[in-house]
């Protein structure tokens, strides 16, 4: 079931009228209500997986009161290290066996030695990623003994598949969202207002921006070969906001649909390509991603307090591992590699955090260079996002490679084909819209809400149908 789909436009209605008119009545009957609705969204994917969710929840709900209950060092160990083992076992099996056995094929078989790997022929369980990154940090936590284990099985079930980032995120923590749900919500229109707000920009995001950008963006990719500069340099930029507008838009859905629910997730994106250096990029795009593998793994291999080599390796880690995360292709790791390059001068000469402040601009010369950070900071990212999105390495480096080669600027590839030259104005107005609203969650609150919003409707209108939705590229990690 999609965010932008006929069947979720059913679905969230009555599962919100039921919340708040039947099952108001305690914290259990509401939570309740939400793992039931959460089940039958996930088992519209696929039911068979749902065992899958199932026992990762159990696993990590029994596992984490027994590391809180050990009596030694000894006990505690094993409970962590078989929660950790068994959910990474699961992610490698589903996700990564396939390109491990592959690859060592390949690499014998470059050495003369012939060999025909076992490929499993399985899906990659919808979600798997994110649900198994919530119950990997509950389980951390409690080892640490940052928190208590969750005694309530319900509770901590809602945690782990609540069914606006079950699929594709935010990544959660219990610190967060546990003390949520162990409490009655209480509705508030204001809050109730705000969600409905950011669910619409959502897919202002997603069917107007990311849909329109990937018609033109996967014709670029699919054809390069035959493109001018031109062309190739307008794909990458509208994958770019494909990627942006396809991914902040379910979050901002997944965040907007939560607010008529009471609860509060954690933001993930905040307008990432106003970032003027590529530390500042990794601080506004896939937040939770970014601070779970911080706090999960950069820091605890010595972050950037040891010496210099200790700094570049943990950099190179975290990055490769981010991508590696995000698919089992060697373009993934690629792409984590080269972020790694761009953010290592940063952190070399100690100004990764120069801009941690708000972005403003006065119109003197600081603004100049304030404008000329962000835009090369964006040329990069877009370099950088031909890696994630090419086929192979070797496809992104001839993709690179004609756009220097060609020297060709016309407008070859636009001219056929239908509101090309619109969505060139269409992703303009959408960066004003931004920049003007990049101190708010979203930029449909506020003043002339209504007219905001009538508009906002009736581009979606315009733009996409929900008879002829896309599914989000997330749902594939």
């Amino acid at each position: 079931m999609f965010f932008n789909s006929l069947a979720f436009a059913i679905f969230l209605p009555i599962v919100f009228f039921l919340y708040w008119f039947v099952f108001n009545k305690t914290k259990s009957s509401q939570n309740t209500l939400l793992i039931v609705a959460s089940y039958y969204f996930y088992s519209c994917w696929d039911w068979r997986f749902l065992f899958l969710l199932v026992f990762s929840t159990f696993l990590d709900y029994y596992t984490g009161i027994q590391i809180e209950k050990g009596k030694s060092e000894k006990s505690r160990k094993f409970w962590f290290w078989l929660s950790i083992i068994v959910n990474l076992g699961f992610l490698g099996v589903f996700k990564y066996y396939n390109f491990f056995a592959s690859s060592f094929a390949e690499l014998l078989n470059s050495v003369g030695v012939q060999a025909s790997p076992i490929l499993l022929n399985v899906i990659l369980p919808v979600g798997i990623s994110f649900y198994t990154f919530h119950g990997l940090s509950y389980v951390i936590d409690i080892y640490y003994k940052r928190i208590k284990a969750e005694y309530n099985f319900i509770d901590y079930s809602l945690f782990v598949s609540y069914f606006p980032l079950l699929v594709a995120g935010p990544i959660e923590r219990a610190t967060h969202l546990l003390p949520q749900v162990k409490i009655k919500r209480e509705f508030d229109f204001q809050t109730a207002k705000e969600g409905v707000c950011q669910i619409i920009w959502g897919l202002v995001k997603k069917v107007v921006i990311a849909d329109s950008c990937a018609v033109y963006a996967n014709a670029v990719f699919d054809h390069y070969t035959s493109l001018n500069s031109l062309s190739l340099i307008l794909g990458a930029i509208y994958f770019a906001f494909q990627i942006y507008g396809d991914f902040s838009g379910y979050s901002d859905i997944a965040l907007g649909v939560s607010k008529l629910f009471g609860l509060d997730l954690l933001r993930n994106f905040n307008y990432p390509y106003f970032s003027r250096d590529i530390a500042e990029f990794w601080r506004r795009w896939h937040i939770s991603l970014s601070s779970w593998f911080r706090d999960y793994l950069y820091i605890p291999l010595g972050g950037s307090k040891g010496g210099i080599w200790m700094k570049i390796r943990n950099t190179f880690i975290i990055f490769v591992v981010s991508g590696f995360w995000h698919g089992a292709n060697w373009t993934y790791i690629a792409w984590g590699f080269i972020n790694a390059i761009y953010f290592l001068p940063l952190l070399l000469l100690n100004s990764n955090r120069n801009n941690i402040d708000e972005i403003k601009l006065n119109w003197n010369f600081d603004s100049i260079k304030v404008i000329a950070n962000i835009l090369s900071t964006f040329i990069i990212t877009c370099i950088a996002w031909v890696f994630f999105r090419a086929k192979t390495i070797t496809d992104a480096f001839l993709y690179l490679k004609q756009i220097i080669t060609k020297k060709d600027f016309g407008f070859q590839y636009l001219e056929p084909d239908r509101y090309n030259y619109e969505l060139i104005l269409l992703i303009g107005v959408f960066v004003l819209i931004e920049w003007n609203n990049r101190h708010k969650a979203e930029p449909l609150s506020g003043k002339r809400n209504l007219l905001k919003l009538a508009l906002a409707i009736g581009s979606i209108m315009v733009f996409g149908t929900f008879s002829d939705y896309k599914e989000f590229i997330y749902f594939q990690f």
